[in-house]
């Protein structure tokens, strides 16, 4: 017996259209679309009046397994992906080992599969223990299934060893995704360097550190051919940078966060450690240039460099206190909330940026909603109104610098290759 979804508003990223369908779905794929579709053999989950999305996909996970299951395991990474609309995440290798072998790959992705609430896709080392000095298997690491290679936390120094690195990915088709930190500038910061720093008495960490890097990097790639892809883009200068390249055929992407999209370094004379990331929350200049370059299309997806930390870790202070936040079960609200219900952006833009994008550059299935695709889906109430308490976070991970605020669009249901993997009991019947 299949499962009928009726009367949804499904969303098409591609075409930006919003048509009222039924979704039958049968085993783990999408059967039929249509209106009005028979429902006699069929269970029938009524969602008229919801919107139904491609299911979420987050590019820029950190699970923090193995090693680091104080933080986050697998199991409640996936759960908290689940919770907010994401079928599939890319997680990043600075783990305790660092994924830099086939046996954690593999690992990874069994786990991941045997919990079923999304699919891990691992993205490997592109140095062994992510020290910059030698070049992993990438063959043997691509086979077993790393869609690309990182060694996110860090950025790789060596222009040489990236060179290398870009010449051994082009041969797979698959991307190196860049940290982008040059460590001489970057130095011992723990905030964007500027007015706000120099109130606190803390070093700052300059916006070149990130951008020396990544003209680098990209200059790297137009002469290897490779494709080079920008984790979580902060400042004015690598926005033009990035999308100076694009229009000379360099073949690169770019990501970007909902807190960088959202909030500057001002906020961090308030919240301190709370509002500690890496790269920094920036000045509203480079704040407003991110939006524009995901809005003109220079950054092309939205990420959410999903970091838990336990509160004694985020309680150290600015300082001594870790870089990060949580992010998968908040991303699509603060978006939604601040992009589509205030009329800046059509909600299939949005979509296509957390979905689509994602898909079609990390060469992964997904992305929009059509018979004979993965039943892959995220059903959201876009006039659902909540406030963030992290006390309800399905991660272990409870620091945020979005606390209290009130937010629109929260998913309901998510469907993962059939199976329904998070359910909100209050809005669905």
């Amino acid at each position: 017996m299949g499962r009928l979804y009726r009367g949804a508003t499904v969303v098409d990223p591609v075409t930006g259209e919003h048509m009222i369908q039924d979704i039958l779905v049968e085993g783990q794929v999408i059967a039929d679309l249509g209106v009005h579709l028979p429902t006699s053999t069929h269970e029938v989950i009524e969602v008229s009046g919801l919107h139904v999305l491609p299911g979420l996909i987050d590019p820029h996970v950190h699970l923090r397994e193995p090693g680091q299951t104080h933080k986050e395991t697998i199991e409640t990474g996936t759960m908290a992906a689940a919770a907010g609309g994401f079928t599939q995440i890319c997680c990043m290798p600075n783990t305790s080992p660092i994924v830099d072998t086939t046996e954690l790959v593999l690992s990874i992705r069994s786990q991941a599969d045997h919990f079923g609430y999304a699919t891990v896709h691992p993205i490997a080392a592109i140095t062994k223990g992510a020290k910059g000095e030698e070049l992993t298997d990438f063959a043997a690491l691509h086979q077993a299934g790393a869609v690309g290679f990182s060694d996110d936390g860090r950025g790789v120094q060596s222009a040489q060893m990236m060179r290398q690195a870009l010449i051994r990915a082009k041969q797979l088709g698959v991307p190196i995704i860049v940290h982008a930190e040059d460590e001489t500038l970057s130095g011992a910061g723990c905030m964007n360097a500027g007015a706000v720093a120099e109130r606190l008495g803390v070093d700052g960490i300059v916006s070149s550190a990130e951008t020396v890097m990544i003209a680098r990097d990209v200059i790297l790639a137009q002469e290897t051919g490779a494709h080079v892809h920008m984790c979580h883009v902060s400042p004015k200068a690598a926005v033009e940078v990035i999308r100076t390249a694009k229009a000379n055929g360099v073949q690169v992407t770019a990501e970007v966060t909902p807190h960088h999209l959202l909030l500057t370094d001002e906020i961090v004379e308030r919240l301190l450690a709370q509002a500690k990331v890496n790269p920094p929350l920036r000045s509203e200049s480079d704040r407003q240039a991110c939006i524009r370059g995901l809005f003109d299309g220079t950054l092309d997806m939205i990420a959410t460099d999903h970091a838990p930390h336990t509160e004694e870790e985020k309680g150290r202070g600015l300082i001594r206190g870790p870089f990060g936040f949580v992010g998968l079960e908040l991303s699509f609200p603060l978006m939604y909330t601040a992009f589509v219900k205030s009329g800046i952006i059509p909600l299939a833009k949005l979509v296509y940026h957390m979905s689509t994008a994602p898909a079609a550059h990390f060469h992964l299935q997904g992305g929009r909603i059509a018979v004979g695709e993965l039943a892959d889906f995220t059903v959201v109430d876009l006039s659902q109104q909540r406030r963030v308490n992290p006390a309800t976070f399905r991660s272990k991970g409870r620091n945020t610098p979005f606390v209290d605020s009130v937010l629109y669009g929260w998913p309901v249901l998510t469907i993962h290759q059939g199976r329904t993997v998070f359910i909100n009991e209050v809005t669905v019947d």
